[in-house]
């Protein structure tokens, strides 16, 4: 198992619940995407929202939100930098290096755990 720190939403206290509120997803999930050609370095989707979550966000009459990837930095700051602090829209993002590493090792599929 390998374990990474992370940067989260910005607002990682709490489960997500819905679009637009900063916080990451909680839970297990799966890998369900890859993209080679993110804004960030390298992007693996995961299965977010699931029934529950929808479920959720229906019954309070908001979106639950969605695209939620494990990327590493944006492609703008190049390889060298990783930015501190909590600062993505509720993705998980870890270093460059990390990335490639997740990459190489995970397929569509792989049961991935985002815990606070």
């Amino acid at each position: 198992m390998l374990e990474f720190p992370v940067a989260l939403g910005f607002e990682p206290a709490g489960d997500k619940f819905q679009e637009g509120d900063g916080k990451t997803p909680e839970g297990t999930f799966q890998i369900d995407r890859r993209n080679p050609n993110s804004a960030y370095h390298l992007s693996l989707g995961i299965n977010y929202p699931q029934p529950v979550d929808r479920a959720r966000a229906q019954a309070a009459g908001v979106s639950p939100g969605g695209e939620i990837f494990i990327h590493g930095q944006p492609n703008s700051v190049g390889n060298l930098i990783t930015l501190p602090g909590d600062w993505t829209a509720g993705c998980i993002a870890v270093s460059n290096e990390q990335m490639e590493t997740l990459w190489r090792l995970t397929q569509i599929g792989t049961e991935v755990e985002i815990r606070p």
